[in-house]
């Protein structure tokens, strides 16, 4: 009973990150343009919104996450506790230095670790699920390009487009309202990252889980937004009222999409790919060279991969007891480490012998 009690109260801590890491990264777009100036205004608009997704549309999302990918009877107590505690913390460090980690590939990692460490996941679901990771984000990055295109030469056509005189007020009243569509979206896909294994093992309803998920996501968004919405916010481009809802309002809709289907996606891919497509369209692709851009991308290709390696790594040793597993894993580990290492220092040589030589 006391361990089913722990994977309640993790789940819920991992809906609260869930809500600074994914639902707060919807309104970057209207908090970068200006449309919202106040911070807090911004994560209570998105909590509100994330709330309403999550229990008006989340179900479906739920039961992918809960029995879609690995069978449902391996989820036994124990093991849903070690798939939060794997997902929660990858995702936990991510908050911390305030980079918007994708919540559906921490989570999926986590459970195909599991499933990898009974030889039990459902890999054509899963490679379904790994295909739109892609198809998606690579969609906003195009449909808002096209649609940034088309922005930048009305813009020049009629310059109170770009949000001056009395347009101002109805082209930030349209980009928050895209925000808020896309935090619903946000609400409907993403809260069943934390509450779908504890649905999955029974040990909560669906009704019941979505409504202590969406609580918990509202309240991170807005104790643990601040860093995330600045990061997608002010530190990629810099996007006019029109751009910004471009990017909403394609995200939201593609997050809707998946959802209705039941795909887990990363949505923080979502919305950073179409703040870059809007940005490429203005700016060229420069917009890409930027070190922010280097390091989300980064974590966004760790992040599946470590939360796997940390539930497969607790699974054998508190599970199953396979040492030789888990010795395997630290060596790869520390294989993985030395050899980034010495790729650095590799590095710092050459460019120490350059400085010397000129």
């Amino acid at each position: 009973m006391i361990l089913t009690y722990v994977a309640i109260a993790v789940a819920l801590f991992f809906a609260m990150n869930i809500g600074a890491s994914g639902t707060a990264a919807s309104m970057g777009a209207p908090y970068g343009s200006g449309a919202i100036k106040n911070k807090r205004l911004a994560l209570i608009l998105v909590a509100i919104s994330a709330f309403l997704g999550a229990v008006l549309g989340g179900g479906e999302v739920v039961k992918t996450i809960g029995s879609g990918i690995i069978p449902s009877d391996i989820l036994t107590v124990n093991v849903v506790v070690i798939i939060l505690v794997g997902a929660t913390f990858t995702l936990f460090l991510s908050n911390l230095i305030g980079i918007p980690l994708s919540t559906s590939e921490v989570t999926v990692g986590s459970i195909v670790g599991v499933g990898a460490a009974y030889h039990a996941v459902y890999t054509s679901k899963l490679i379904i699920i790994i295909s739109f990771w892609v198809i998606i984000p690579i969609a906003s990055f195009l449909i808002t390009y096209i649609f940034g295109k088309i922005i930048n030469y009305m813009e020049k056509k009629w310059p109170h487009l770009k949000g001056q005189g009395r347009w101002a007020k109805w082209l930030s009243l349209l980009l928050v309202l895209g925000g808020c569509f896309e935090a619903f979206s946000a609400g409907m896909n993403n809260v069943a990252n934390s509450i779908g294994p504890l649905v999955g093992a029974g040990i909560l309803s669906t009704s019941s889980g979505i409504l202590f998920g969406a609580i918990f996501t509202s309240i991170g968004a807005i104790v643990l937004g601040s860093k995330v919405l600045e990061t997608n916010g002010k530190k990629i481009t810099k996007l006019s009222l029109l751009q910004g809802s471009a990017v909403s309002f394609t995200g939201g809709g593609l997050v809707v999409i998946a959802s209705v289907f039941g795909l887990p996606i990363p949505l923080t891919q979502v919305t950073t790919c179409g703040i870059l497509g809007v940005g490429t369209a203005k700016n060229g692709l420069k917009v890409l060279q930027k070190n922010v851009i280097k390091r989300i991308a980064m974590v966004w290709v760790i992040s599946p991969l470590a939360s796997l390696v940390v539930s497969y790594a607790l699974i054998n040793l508190f599970t199953k007891h396979n040492l030789y597993n888990i010795l395997v894993v630290l060596s790869t580990l520390i294989t993985t480490l030395g050899t980034i290492y010495l790729l650095k220092l590799v590095k710092k040589e050459k460019r120490t012998l350059n400085d010397d030589k000129a």
